[in-house]
């Protein structure tokens, strides 16, 4: 048994149906004896809107909270892949940085 860490970028996981998709990539390496540890990033085009989004809302915006929003596209992404990973069966849930926990040097707005 291997251990396997696999990214999937925002084209990848664009939709539900891509969602899926990579679900069942991740399946075929657990079905294969690996453990499998997946990252990845928002839905393609969410990272641009929750951008313009802190932008509009506040220009001076504090780097945090500006954090925080960004933040939500990667954990909608994570929430709804382990959902679908859970339809076929596998033991899946999603993490987040903090509950890790991964370590930063705490500047905000550089990750």
């Amino acid at each position: 048994m291997a251990r396997i860490v696999q990214k999937f970028g925002g084209t990848s996981v664009a939709d539900i149906a891509r969602i899926k998709n990579v679900a069942r990539r991740v399946k075929c390496e657990v079905d294969g004896g690996n453990e499998v540890a997946v990252v990845v990033s928002a839905m393609a085009g969410t990272t641009n809107h929750l951008v313009e989004w802190t932008r509009d809302t506040s220009r001076l915006h504090d780097a945090r909270e500006y954090d925080v929003v960004v933040a939500s596209g990667e954990q909608v992404t994570a929430g709804l892949l382990s959902l679908a990973l859970q339809d076929l069966g596998i033991d899946a849930r999603s993490w987040l940085g903090w509950q890790i926990p991964i370590r930063t040097d705490g500047v905000h707005g550089k990750a």
